[in-house]
């Protein structure tokens, strides 16, 4: 029998009293992608069982949300998980549009679907390169924060700012995007797809990578659902489910994409789900620069959406709104409401409870990475340490969404 300090008391399986051994991955360990502690159970470099110990990100945000205003919880959701902030900021954003009833302009919603799909590559190619380093492939660790950088500077040109956002807005966006952005976007995905090519080219045919990724991490899809994954993985077990196909929103059913699948259900089917889903995010995209709609970016509602800096400094009722809104927050009606997105690492969803003051009594954020790192276990069991790191790398959990 082992005690570890903080832990409940971990057993070895019966009969392995001599020859079990109980160690520590983590908490600071290059693999886990975050700060993660896991208990192993091994026999020899067989991993017998594996817990998880999470907690050191812990930083209350879901109870910090009750003291805020609506709006001052938009900054709160970029810091969750922080390789894809935008599609936090949106998911928030549609739960308490849902509670106000508002109706965002059509312009706001494509530009919307355009900066989530920009996250998502975010997500990939940060998921894509931290991955190849884990199994040994240093050199497309560079190649894609080439490409990671690209999207950052246009964050920064849109926004002010490189990670942190903050720029999709309850009503709409934080303001007009500049005049040299679409053009931007539309010259970095006509150049992305080779640069996907390229990493392709590195790791498909790659015979080390190959194996150590092939038949590992097995993860049925009766395993994936009762254990409530989504995302990526869930797909990569043979689940065709897709929120944006599936329950679309800010205007996702106006967009033609594929969504893969895969029946492999180990780390090379994940591997090749999320090569696969950056192409499609590509066309997405371009989609979206092909049709953007001209008007507003801002709903019409002058109580609640902070009015533009230019109006404000020359019309007196604007600046009133702004005084107001700014100190005082804005009402929403009292209810509460559920909505999910499809993020870059899996279902994303809030839970938004209002009683009818300018501060929610009550935000609950649904993320992937928690439920997925439950079936870390389920994957691990039967196979050497080594499998472990491959493991972690393709669940693409981050340690923020698990601990919040």
């Amino acid at each position: 029998m082992v005690q570890l300090a903080g832990m409940p008391t971990l057993e070895p399986a019966k009969g392995a009293h001599d020859q079990h051994m109980v160690i520590n991955m983590g908490p600071q360990h290059p693999a886990t992608h975050g700060v993660l502690r896991l208990v192993l159970e091994i026999d020899g470099e067989i991993i017998v069982r594996v817990y998880p110990e999470i907690g050191y990100l812990h930083t209350g945000i879901e109870k910090t949300c009750e003291a805020k205003f609506y709006q001052q919880v938009v900054p709160l959701t970029d810091r969750i998980n922080y390789l894809d902030p935008l599609s936090n900021n949106l998911c928030y954003a549609l739960a308490v549009e849902k509670l106000l009833d508002l109706e965002i302009p059509a312009k706001a919603q494509w530009m919307r679907v355009l900066l989530a799909e920009l996250s998502r590559l975010n997500s990939h190619l940060i998921w894509l390169g931290t991955h190849a380093m884990d199994i040994g492939a240093l050199t497309v660790f560079l190649y894609t924060f080439r490409e990671r950088e690209e999207i950052l500077r246009l964050f920064e040109d849109i926004s002010g700012q490189r990670m942190m956002t903050s720029y999709i807005r309850i009503g709409g966006l934080a303001m007009e995007p500049p005049l040299d952005f679409l053009p931007r976007v539309r010259a970095f995905i006509q150049t992305l797809p080779e640069k996907i090519d390229e990493y392709a080219n590195l790791l498909t045919g790659n015979p080390i990578f190959r194996n150590r990724l092939k038949g590992v991490g097995y993860l049925s899809a009766a395993d994936a659902i009762a254990l409530g994954v989504t995302g990526p993985p869930l797909r990569a077990s043979g689940v065709d489910f897709d929120l944006r196909r599936d329950m679309p929103y800010s205007g996702y059913e106006n967009f033609q994409f594929q969504v893969p699948i895969s029946n492999d259900c180990d780390c090379w089917a994940r591997y090749e789900i999320r090569l696969i889903e950056m192409r499609e995010s590509v066309k997405i995209i371009q989609q979206a620069l092909d049709g953007m709609p001209e008007g507003a970016v801002k709903a019409d509602a002058p109580k609640i959406v902070l009015p533009d800096r230019e109006k404000m400094k020359t019309q007196m009722e604007e600046l009133i709104h702004n005084f107001k809104i700014v100190p005082e927050g804005f009402e929403v009606p009292a209810g509460e409401v559920y909505q999910g997105i499809e993020a870059g690492h899996g279902q994303t969803g809030y839970y938004v409870v209002s009683d009818g003051t300018a501060k929610p009594y009550r935000v609950h954020m649904r993320y992937p990475s928690f439920p997925t790192l439950q079936a870390l276990e389920t994957m691990c069991k039967g196979r050497m340490i080594a499998d472990l790191v491959a493991v972690i790398g393709s669940i693409d959990i981050v340690l923020g969404e698990i601990d919040r």
